[in-house]
């Protein structure tokens, strides 16, 4: 039915008997109260449109429509039919309060039943539901329970209970497990006693209830308090029914089959509520946001918004894009299509080269008996041979094609094609590794049983007493942390403001625990692990110093050694394997690129030079921090392989013209990192064909820095500052 709802009463007994607990236990009240925040909280959370009433019996006030010659007394309706919101968790945590009289939880059932009947009048609800909410500790008068009875029936209103005890515990002695009913009283001043003849009495009407209406199984619908409270700990967004796709599924040119597509899975996102408001009133209102365009220049000239334009960063330029351009530039089909391409083995289309973020179920169209033969011919066909249908899928015109492949699935009540997105090429990511085996490491048989055996205890199924193995993991069943953490902090935030959120719930830490019995299964497989591969430090060895690194002396001999050392650490590096085939100088890591190139030997020394000044200067071109570190790195890399080389005159001649163009291009503030950096000519002490000297290398910079301080301008020159650009 659209725009079908639901309509609930939340009834709670909150009489002074409710309040009684055993020491260190929470009371019966404080256990009902739970249950209701918990309800409420997620149909808050729910987004749902259900319809929500909170009604109190046992309260020391009366306040409801058939309050009249003494009837109906101590039953206050505390919220009428309305949508839940966070105004109802707030008058719930600081306005329910235990009271000192008593109600009839028959009499308050008829005063719900009531509030649901008039209020629900020319509104569309499909479930009128009252769940009720007591220690059933009080005085009740059944001489009207036969028309409650009737009248719950022809209003088709169902009712639940909510109880402290099982409904099984309810021998004449009070016998049972009084530790299950350790947290709620039996009898007044009794509590974990047994029940009292009130309770015996009101249970036996309870019963009579819940078998007389028209409902399988009717005692499946009284629940106990703690029960409830952690059933309800689990924040329950909406469940959406999915739209149906209506589409033609084609093969070729000559077959078509009607089709319907609903998603069978797909990523669940949280809706972005997030607004900003005055911090003070807390209103959105009382704030507005302005967007200005700014030119960057030194009065920030104001642009206004249709003098800008989208620009595409395309390497270290910018391509403008007008909204023309833009709608021209995409792609461009004939709409939402499901056309089988081919069909292949169910093997080739491997589990990791699925991608996307749903799953898609394909089913013949409605009412359609044709498309129903032909589709399940196919789904059929591909079972029997282990095939897939590769497939294009468009959902409309806006969006872009893809490329998938339909599995077949066939189930005791239905069959459907299962619709899952494939990668493009550019979606592939090709990462070659070195292989792990080593003749060194080789495991011997008994470490290799010992992994097996904690694989085995790891196992997350268990036999039961019939010897069926059973899931002890169902992640269909676990929560996403993520919302159950914002909603908690939400509600906590609303209802108690200005207050530390809570830590994470324990209900939740354990879900996302490993089960108790793996825990304990695990604790032999790990110590018998602990002893087949036993661990050792290793302690780092310290680098000798030789006679050259004391005095500032080096040889031939210890360079030549270090230079196989570091030749030696780069066969090894991963991100050289994974690189692949470098041919050029890129723009994209050109430091790396160059090593690379050098490295192979494929070009002689100076062309690969070239190639990285050439980097170097378009990186240069673009005036700003980021690409200046940039060029830094290049620079050490030109400078580290010019001196493993012994080719020292390629990067002193770069480095010397460099320092001269400096001022003209404006480029002082590149020139301060690099001085920061150290990074000086490379002098005859480190390669022996340079004909730059130790001091002038050191010298290099140092002039540099003296030279700006001596032609520093004054702090009083006010010359124009355009003169200045016309100058430069």
């Amino acid at each position: 039915m659209a725009g079908a709802k639901s309509a609930v009463v939340l009834c709670m007994d909150v009489g002074f008997t409710m309040s009684n607990s055993g020491p260190g236990e929470e009371s019966s009240f404080d256990l009902a109260k739970k249950v209701i925040q918990k309800f409420v909280q997620r149909q808050v959370f729910a987004e749902t449109k259900d319809e929500l009433a909170l009604v109190l019996f046992g309260t020391d006030t009366t306040d409801n429509n058939l309050a009249q010659d003494g009837q109906y007394q101590n039953i206050r309706v505390h919220r009428h039919l309305m949508m839940p919101d966070f105004e109802l968790l707030e008058e719930i945590e600081s306005q329910v309060h235990p009271e000192n009289q008593q109600g009839d939880w028959l009499d308050a059932l008829v005063v719900s039943m009531d509030l649901l009947h008039t209020e629900t009048k020319g509104k569309k609800c499909d479930r009128l539901n009252i769940a009720l909410l007591t220690d059933l500790n009080t005085p009740s008068s059944s001489e009207s329970l036969e028309v409650i009875i009737e009248n719950l029936k022809q209003y088709g209103i169902t009712v639940q209970f909510f109880l402290p005890f099982p409904v099984e515990e309810n021998d004449e002695e009070g016998g049972g497990d009084s530790n299950q009913r350790g947290a709620h009283p039996g009898h007044p001043g009794l509590p974990g006693k047994g029940l009292s003849s009130e309770q015996k009495k009101n249970l036996e009407l309870v019963k009579e209830v819940m078998l007389s209406l028209d409902v399988e199984d009717g005692l499946d619908e009284i629940y106990t308090f703690r029960n409830a409270v952690e059933q309800l700990c689990m924040f329950k967004r909406i469940e959406r029914r999915p739209n149906a796709w209506p589409c033609v599924l084609t093969i070729g040119s000559a077959l078509s089959i009607r089709i319907v597509g609903y998603k069978a899975v797909t990523e669940e996102k949280l809706k972005k509520m997030w607004i900003t408001v005055d911090a003070q009133t807390n209103k959105k209102d009382d704030l507005k946001r302005e967007t200005v365009y700014c030119l960057d220049d030194d009065n920030e000239t104001e642009v206004q918004k249709d003098d800008t334009i989208q620009g595409f960063r395309y390497g270290s330029d910018i391509v403008p894009f007008s909204k023309v351009d833009q709608e021209q530039m995409k792609y461009k089909h004939d709409g939402k299509c499901f056309a089988v391409l081919g069909f292949a083995k169910q093997d080739l289309v491997q589990r990791h080269l699925f991608m996307g973020s749903q799953v898609i179920k394909i089913f013949p169209g409605k009412d359609d008996e044709h498309a129903g033969v032909a589709l399940s011919a196919l789904i059929r066909a591909l079972h029997e041979l282990h095939m897939v249908a590769i497939v294009r899928y468009a959902y409309d015109r806006r969006s872009n094609p893809q490329v998938g492949a339909a599995f077949p699935c066939i189930k005791k009540d239905y069959e459907c094609l299962l619709y899952v997105q494939l990668p493009f090429t550019e979606d592939l990511r090709q990462f070659p590794f070195p292989s792990l085996e080593n003749k060194k490491l080789t495991p011997s048989e008994t470490q290799l049983s010992a992994v097996d055996a904690l694989i085995d205890a790891m196992m997350l199924v268990e036999e039961d007493e019939n010897g069926e193995q059973t899931d002890l993991l169902k992640p269909h069943q676990i929560p996403n942390p993520a919302f159950q953490r914002h909603f908690q902090c939400l509600h906590h935030r609303a209802v108690c403001p200005g207050t530390p959120l809570p830590d994470m719930e324990p209900w939740l830490r354990a879900v996302l625990d490993r089960p108790e019995v793996i825990k304990e299964r695990c604790l032999a497989p790990v110590e018998e692990l602990k002893r087949k591969f036993p661990l050792t430090e290793v302690e780092k060895k310290k680098k000798l110093k030789t006679s050259a690194q004391i005095f500032g002396k080096e040889s031939e001999e210890p360079d030549a050694k270090k230079a196989k050392e570091d030749e030696a650490e780069e066969e090894y590096n991963l991100a050289d394997i994974a690189e692949g085939s470098v041919t050029s100088v890129g723009s994209v890591d050109p430091a790396r690129d160059f090593r690379a190139l050098i490295k192979q030997k494929s070009f002689p020394f100076g062309e690969v030079c070239q190639q990285l000044t050439h980097r170097i200067e378009q990186l240069l071109s673009n005036k700003n921090t980021q690409y200046y570190m940039k060029s830094i790195t290049c620079i050490q890399a030109f400078r580290e392989q010019s001196v493993k080389l012994g080719n020292a005159d390629l990067y002193n001649s770069y480095l010397q013209s460099l320092k001269r163009s400096i001022p003209n291009r404006g480029l002082e503030v590149f020139w301060d990192l690099l001085i920061q950096d150290g990074l000086t000519l490379i002098s005859k002490d480190e390669v022996e064909g340079s004909t730059i000297s130790k001091n002038e290398a050191a010298q290099f910079l140092v002039a540099e820095e003296k030279k700006e301080e001596v032609t520093a301008p004054p702090a009083e020159d006010t010359g124009d500052v355009d003169d200045l650009l016309d100058m430069m």
